[in-house]
């Protein structure tokens, strides 16, 4: 009796798998693909920083919002800021500040900002103090929906206002208070220079490639991730149901 023939190997593995021809590229493949890389990553670390420290005022704003936070150089640029424009009254905003000790005498950023600002040049003009609670809701939006309260409690409607923010801070600060304040306000933004870094060269220290990438995190996550509760709810103040501990 004639034997049945086996299987040859090569033909039962390829039920599981198949050989292909593939296009590999050479050394000088691989030297117009790294330098295409290289380019683009030349091109976005050159445009990271504008793209993030916007300027970008609205036509027709009156209101300046300051936030709170900023360092005393960035106040000062705020004063000038003020008082080269068009604008008629100052907003400051902040949450509560934490501080190790007693010597700290402000009870938020927003009051520490107006203080700052009262004192070096702007004290002759209507200046508000709206400061946002602790929560633990983005802070930055939580100063923004105060602001929008408060504006509704003053019965004050504006059709514009400008932000002054820090840097690269300036991007996140306006899509947020945009996100708070709604359509019915367009909202500019004005980004303050940096004074422990030089904007231009941002990469050659710890300090710019700190706040750069950190926004640029920061800035990603705030547009595939956060997502306030509704206008006017409890989440939307503080992030977390009414009903949830803590």
């Amino acid at each position: 009796m004639t034997p049945e023939p086996t299987q040859p190997p090569a033909r039962r593995a390829g039920r599981l798998v198949r050989r292909r021809e593939i296009w590999w590229p050479t050394l000088g493949g691989w030297l117009l693909i790294l330098g295409v890389i290289g380019l683009g990553a030349w091109v976005v670390v050159r445009q990271a920083y504008p793209l993030l420290a916007a300027q970008s005022p609205a036509p027709g704003a009156r209101i300046l919002i300051v936030e709170g936070w900023l360092d005393p150089d960035e106040l000062d640029q705020a004063v000038r800021t003020f008082r080269q424009g068009r604008y008629e009254r100052v907003i400051t905003t902040g949450g509560p500040m934490i501080a190790w000790d007693s010597s700290c005498t402000w009870d938020s950023y927003a009051h520490r900002a107006a203080g700052y600002l009262r004192a070096n040049g702007l004290g002759d003009v209507p200046l508000d103090i709206v400061p946002a609670p602790a929560s633990r809701q983005e802070r930055t939006y939580l100063s923004a929906v105060m602001v929008r309260e408060w504006l509704k409690r003053s019965r004050i409607e504006p059709a514009a206002i400008d932000l002054y923010s820090a840097g690269v801070h300036a991007r996140r600060s306006r899509l947020l208070f945009q996100m708070a304040l709604g359509p019915q306000t367009t909202v500019g933004v004005i980004a303050a220079v940096p004074a422990h870094f030089d904007a231009d060269r941002w990469w050659e220290t710890s300090a710019g490639v700190k706040a750069v990438l950190g926004e640029m995190v920061g800035m990603a996550w705030t547009h595939c991730c956060f997502w306030p509760g509704a206008p006017g709810t409890h989440e939307e103040r503080w992030a977390v149901p009414r009903s949830a501990p803590g």
